[in-house]
């Protein structure tokens, strides 16, 4: 599925200087997960991406812009 969303991950992940097998580490998931995410290849799930919201301390209209 093709994502209808840009998102800022990748924006606030480097303002952090993680990797993304950081933040997928801090998140559950897998890398792979966070590359898809990010690439907008895939729309996280809602109670994920709360957690990305939650972990950033931004809102999700922050994180994924539609």
């Amino acid at each position: 599925m093709t994502s209808d969303f840009v998102n800022r991950l990748k924006v606030f992940r480097a303002e952090r200087n993680w990797t993304q097998a950081d933040l997928a580490e801090q998140l559950g998931v897998s890398r792979q997960t966070i590359q898809a995410l990010e690439k907008g290849r895939y729309d996280p799930s809602l109670p994920l991406a709360f957690r990305i919201a939650r972990l950033f301390g931004r809102p999700i209209e922050a994180i994924f812009v539609q």
